[in-house]
């Protein structure tokens, strides 16, 4: 059952871009096999850390193809399938070769701020017109709205193909909430890296990572250690990538990451407009943490 495997730490891939700004497909398939050596548990491909909104529906193809070749059935692929026009994703999920794809991550519609009863709409549309199971997205800091916990648990109770709740809303009552009154078939993933070790000890089941892009092996530690109720080694790591997580987002995502695996060697520092690298200040404080933790850059 995909939901039993959808646990642990999933990676929310970036997309390399050359200096032409062209899709660097080379470093994509190296990144992968970083990820897939050092222990992430699933993939999340064509998220918002992926640049989505401004890939082509060809290259969105190709990346998905790659990837799920690349991947070979060793760990899940969760796949991107997210719009404000609730039609166009019916359409997609019902036109689209989902084939290799384990399940889909549709975020809450963003910019024209539907209601409760709305987003509800959205998703019964959405679970009626696949099998795949589907993971819910709530970051209101993205999208304008929340889904309130009511609404997550009245989703997750009536469509079986909805089985789990990536939530970045930054709201731990609310999380806890939804933990604590979820039918047994639904999960929690935290949609944050910075509140991935309390979501944890809350008993949420993972992370959709963005901060996994770089540092898979370290922050893979720290999940399972936490999911293995190890919670002062675990806290450890947890309080040494601390400022990390801040410096991650200050300029934006995946400014902060991309540079990070820049540092590293790994992508070019590009990015396609309107976002732009992190400002060189935030990456020379980057380079500082990564020398301390003896990470080579």
């Amino acid at each position: 059952m995909i939901q039993t495997r959808l646990k642990g730490m999933g990676v929310a891939m970036i997309t390399p871009f050359k200096e032409d700004e062209s899709v660097d497909y080379d470093a994509l398939m190296r990144l992968v096999d970083y990820l897939l050596q050092n222990n992430a548990d699933f993939l999340c491909v064509l998220g918002t850390t992926a640049e989505t909104p401004t890939l082509t529906e060809e290259e969105k193809q190709t990346i998905k193809q790659r990837v799920i070749e690349r991947v070979n059935g060793r760990v899940p692929i969760l796949l991107g399938v997210s719009s404000n026009n609730t039609r166009s994703v019916v359409e997609s999920l019902k036109r689209d070769n989902y084939t290799g794809v384990d399940a889909i991550l549709s975020v809450v519609p963003y910019y024209n701020k539907p209601s409760q009863e709305g987003i509800y709409q959205h998703y019964k549309a959405i679970s009626e017109a696949t099998e795949l199971p589907i993971v819910l997205y709530n970051v209101p800091g993205r999208t304008g709205v929340n889904m309130t916990a009511e609404t997550t648990l009245r989703i997750a109770r009536d469509f079986k193909n909805v089985i789990a709740i990536k939530e970045a809303s930054g709201n731990i009552t609310q999380m806890d909430d939804i933990i604590k009154n979820k039918p047994a078939n639904f999960d929690v993933i935290s949609g944050d890296d910075g509140i991935t070790f309390p979501l944890i000890t809350l008993g949420a089941v993972g992370v959709i990572s963005v901060i996994g892009n770089a540092f898979p092996r370290e922050f893979s530690r720290m999940v399972r250690l936490a999911l293995q109720g190890d919670y002062a080694n675990a806290l450890t790591i947890h309080h040494k990538f601390a400022e990390l997580f801040k410096l991650l987002f200050v300029d934006g995502n995946p400014a902060g990451v991309k540079a990070m695996l820049n540092a590293m060697g790994m992508v070019e520092n590009k990015l396609r407009l309107p976002l732009v690298p992190t400002r060189i200040t935030t990456f020379e404080a980057m380079r500082r943490i990564l020398s301390e933790l003896n990470i080579r850059c």
